[in-house]
């Protein structure tokens, strides 16, 4: 890593295991399963738990694929860093990082827009206004500090998480719907489970965020790896229960149509669907903030070495944070929440996530056939080819017209 003189261009390592831990899971719990159940149902039908599963079983390669890069290379702007060092290409590794950049803003602007949905049940205000004046706080929270962001981000993380095992109680118990009772047509098991699991994988989202925050790490070649494999486990199983429980309780033309499907389950229990949406906005925030922070992480790392972006590899004196880039980023995310719809945002965030991770994989059987030693965490030579073959499948389902 580079050496710099300067104090305002370093950040502070004050994240341990646990913190980022939360960040991880929060960010991949407010990202998909608030926002995306009713999409994924319309696809997939009373099969969606088997397509967050099938998109959390593609992902976990990639995932001890980016643990072991993590511990090479800890630094922020990670995956151009790792792009850089398989291929000594200032261009690869720019665009890559850039394409990161574009994951983390449309992701937040995807999650903005559904808990906007969800928000506006409880205030009677408009959605364009909510988003501005949501995008703005978070913004003035991701520049505050890094510590102070991320415990905002795992308080929300332990509120959402409540929420969702208030879902999964409430469907349940909830009598069985005509369409679980009805069991798999076979043209949804044909047609619509890929577009589904292409869907879903938007819900893992998170555990490559991780990465981008090795500069504010205490002893990243042990945290990385704990945070990344944690995350993704944890958010795995939520995924299952909880759509599991959607699916069986609500009609899925109905969870189709919801822009607060997780509200309609635990309405079928009686509940108060009000408390709910309250929750879910608060996980929509956490996955906005989270998303906003490694985007900002991102571009701070870009701007090391690249001349056009060094504006972005600046902190601030106070706060000791890339104050500049998280405004950009920010700027973007509310525009973006603000006009584009979610299924859209969120379809491509997964395209772009699905390609980004086969260079990954590509990156680390690279490194690993020149024969440098980790130093720490790694993984079999087989896991990247595994990674990659299952980020490949899915991509081309992505593309498919």
């Amino acid at each position: 890593m580079d050496k710099v003189a300067n104090r305002t261009e370093q950040l502070d390592r004050r994240l341990g295991p646990t913190l980022l831990s939360l960040y991880g899971i929060g960010v991949m719990v407010g990202a998909g399963i608030y926002v995306l159940v009713g999409t994924v149902a319309e696809n997939a039908g009373v099969l969606s738990p088997l397509a967050f599963l099938a998109a959390g079983a593609i992902a976990a390669p990639t995932a001890l694929t980016y643990a072991e890069l993590s511990v090479r290379i800890p630094e922020s702007a990670g995956e151009a860093a790792y792009v850089r060092a398989a291929f000594r290409s200032s261009v690869l590794s720019t665009g890559t990082g850039l394409a990161i950049v574009v994951v983390g803003d449309t992701s937040a602007a995807a999650v903005l827009r559904g808990g906007v949905g969800y928000l506006t049940d409880l205030v009677d205000t408009s959605p364009v206004g909510l988003t501005v004046v949501l995008a703005v706080a978070l913004t003035a929270l991701a520049a505050w500090g890094v510590v102070e962001s991320l415990s905002a981000a795992a308080a929300f993380t332990i509120v959402e998480i409540l929420g969702l095992l208030l879902v999964v109680r409430a469907g349940l118990l909830a009598p069985p719907s005509a369409d679980w009772t009805a069991g798999v047509p076979g043209e949804v098991a044909v047609g619509g489970f890929g577009m589904a699991m292409v869907l879903a994988f938007f819900a893992f989202v998170g555990f490559e965020d991780l990465v981008n925050m090795a500069e504010e790490v205490k002893r990243p070649s042990r945290t990385l790896p704990i945070a990344i494999l944690t995350s993704l486990v944890v958010a795995s199983l939520l995924y299952g229960v909880v759509s599991i429980a959607a699916v069986r309780s609500v009609e899925i033309s109905a969870l189709a149509g919801s822009d607060r499907p997780l509200a309609l389950v635990y309405e079928q229990a009686g509940g108060n669907g009000s408390l709910l949406a309250a929750i879910a906005g608060v996980a929509a925030l956490n996955g906005v903030l989270a998303q906003m922070v490694m985007a900002a992480r991102v571009l701070f790392g870009l701007g090391r070495r690249e001349r056009w972006l060094a504006g972005f590899h600046r902190t601030h004196e106070r706060f000791g944070t890339p104050a500049v880039a998280t405004v950009v980023v920010g700027a973007v995310v509310m525009v973006g929440a603000a006009t584009v719809d979610v299924a859209a945002l969120a379809e491509l965030t997964s395209t772009f996530l699905l390609a980004v991770f086969c260079g990954m994989n590509i990156t680390l059987i690279v490194i690993k056939r020149r024969g440098d030693a980790p130093g720490g965490f790694t993984v079999p030579s087989w896991v990247p080819w595994i990674g990659l073959g299952g980020s490949a499948a899915a991509l081309s389902v992505a593309l498919w017209p």
